[in-house]
């Protein structure tokens, strides 16, 4: 006769173990432990190649008698087909075991560690980095026995692909997994440190973009004349305005903004330097803001993914637009917009230091890393605004004579 859960529930314990069937091999073993309480455990009696064998199933109530029925199906069907799962169970516990020390395995314990203190952005790029150049090489092997030349032999297989830069930053991101691996006791030393100087070092390179006053008019009119998608259109015409990052500007939540006061304010997860950053919005950059509301205002993000509300657009969205415009990526980026800024900004006299801080730049010396995001903001305020203006003569097409701060006396 098969159990019921009433049964289960109120056997006790007597002055010996016993045990009460269920079905096709299942019972519930019931005994007291040390404390008096009484212990229930299920367990699997099966037959195979003529010999006999018990698997345990769990123990009650955290194992309910359905979870029992089910987990004794299961095994059943191995047995049906020549397997032991009695050896599945110790093949599985060894495999995790061995899995716990594994580089994947400890990458992803660093990864999820340190996550929450980089940008969203920078820690998919990190584990994207990961999951496509090195888990699938060495993410299996135990992490104490990795050597330097199999971390060499993976970057120099990003190398021959033309992607240098990222066969140094590949590197560096396995060199921090050792380091947290040695802190945790899962390897002895970090190989990664013994590869200085193994790859030619990374020529400087910067974003593309467009610096020549005399380039910049037809840019700015083919933006405004973009035939793609509306909320692209804003993307498109805000990016010059505010010259932030561009996943700074895809990450925009309507909460950041603030239309009274004509400002932006990117919380410090979202910034390269971990630090509150203000943008002072320009009325040109209030009017396209405005524009965009009836588009995406009920959601989270000024720019969403065409798919999800709960999702910016894509990284790619900005730099395709371009591309449709005609402006190949040796030509022009989203990122090319804050070179652009710095360049003519600098050359129109403008504060260096009210500059770098609009930029967000990391600071260079101990004084200007004392400045505070607010620093320079009143000059930044009048600074935006003149550089929405000077864009506006450009694409108009009238010669712009270039708001020219004056030298303090």
């Amino acid at each position: 006769m098969p159990l019921t859960d009433v049964a289960v529930r109120n056997a006790k314990p007597l002055d010996k173990p016993y045990r009460l069937r269920d079905e096709r091999g299942l019972f519930l073993e019931v005994s007291a432990g040390k404390d008096g309480k009484p212990r229930k455990w299920w367990r699997l009696r099966y037959k195979l190649r003529g010999r006999e064998n018990m698997l345990s199933l769990g123990v009650y109530p955290d194992v309910t008698l359905k979870d029992a029925r089910d987990r004794r199906d299961e095994a059943r069907r191995l047995l049906a087909q020549g397997i032991d799962p009695g050896q599945v169970r110790k093949s599985v516990k060894a495999e995790d075991a061995e899995d716990a020390e594994t580089f994947e395995r400890v990458a992803r314990e660093w990864w999820a560690k340190f996550q929450p203190t980089w940008t969203e952005e920078h820690g998919t790029q990190i584990l994207r980095r990961l999951e496509l150049n090195v888990f699938p090489w060495i993410g299996s092997r135990p992490i104490k026995d990795i050597t330097a030349p199999e971390v060499l032999t993976l970057a120099r297989r990003i190398e021959t692909r033309g992607a240098l830069e990222m066969a140094h930053r590949t590197i560096q991101g396995c060199g921090q997994v050792f380091r947290y691996g040695v802190a945790t006791g899962r390897c002895e030393r970090n190989p990664a440190a013994d590869l200085r100087g193994a790859l030619p070092p990374v020529k400087e390179k910067h974003h593309p973009s467009i610096t020549d006053p005399k380039a910049i008019p037809a840019l700015l009119r083919s933006m405004d004349s973009y035939q793609g998608s509306p909320v692209t259109s804003c993307a498109l015409r805000l990016a010059p305005l505010v010259f932030v990052r561009p996943g700074e500007l895809r990450h925009a939540e309507w909460t950041e903004i603030d239309l009274e006061n004509r400002e932006w304010r990117i919380p410090g997860h979202k910034m390269k330097m971990r630090e509150q950053h203000i943008v002072p919005l320009a009325i040109q950059a209030v009017t396209i803001i405005k524009e965009l509301r009836p588009l995406t205002g009920h959601g989270k993000y000024l720019f969403p993914s065409m798919r999800t509300l709960e999702r910016p657009m894509s990284e790619n969205t900005v730099n395709g637009a371009l591309r449709r415009l005609g402006y190949t990526k040796d030509e022009l980026t989203g990122h090319g917009f804050r070179s652009m800024a710095s360049t003519l900004l600098n050359e129109q006299g403008w504060n260096r230091d009210a500059i770098e801080r609009q930029l967000a730049h990391a600071e260079r010396d101990n004084i200007r890393a004392a400045y505070n995001y607010a620093e320079f903001l009143p000059e930044r305020r009048k600074m935006m605004q003149a550089w929405a203006d000077y864009l506006d003569g450009l694409k108009a097409g009238a010669k712009v004579t270039p708001f020219q701060r004056q030298a303090s006396v």
